[in-house]
């Protein structure tokens, strides 16, 4: 049978996995990637997973914050592991990975929180705090963040106010 799983999704489910495990051990996701102590025997992680906790590790004050205030009544501490780490993944990837749309990222993470999540009602919880962040990058009220690489290739780059404009007299426009 072929394997119809998207190589995203698996490095999604991948990432989850290796949060709860920091989550659940307390131990830094860098250690357990660097150690390779990961939560199921002969698993190589896939580069985008790893991507994706190593960058949940880098920005978790920041994806904290924003999780503490588009979950309603909730604090961190009182979600399900599971549910928080997968939060904590929604919503790296929505602020900082630029090429995956925020509701395709809405739409996995909905889907891991039905097949993992702590609660019977997690996908509803997981789609509601995302739908939350969603509308607050739609209002301007968070952006999303430009990776630092294509930052500095955009800057290499000349603005279009920047090339130089080129007139046309009266008679070659009507010409």
């Amino acid at each position: 049978m072929v394997d119809k799983i998207h190589p995203n999704t698996r490095a999604r489910m991948s990432a989850l996995a290796l949060l709860y495990s920091s989550d659940i051990t307390e131990l830094d996701v860098e250690s357990i990637v660097e150690e390779g102590r990961y939560p199921e025997d002969d698993f190589e992680l896939p580069e985008y997973a790893e991507e994706l906790v190593l960058g949940v590790s880098e920005h978790l004050d920041e994806i904290d914050d924003l999780l503490d205030r588009a979950s309603e009544n909730w604090s961190l501490l009182r979600m399900p592991v599971v549910d928080r780490a997968l939060l904590r993944l929604a919503v790296f990837e929505m602020i900082y990975v630029d090429d995956v749309p925020v509701s395709v990222t809405i739409d996995e993470a909905v889907e891991l929180a039905k097949d993992y999540g702590g609660e019977d009602d997690s996908s509803r919880f997981v789609n509601g705090v995302l739908g939350r962040i969603a509308s607050m990058i739609e209002d301007g009220t968070i952006s999303k963040a430009v990776p630092a690489e294509k930052a500095e290739s955009e800057a290499d780059q000349p603005d279009e106010a920047d090339e130089p404009v080129q007139e046309s007299s009266d008679d070659e426009s009507q010409g």
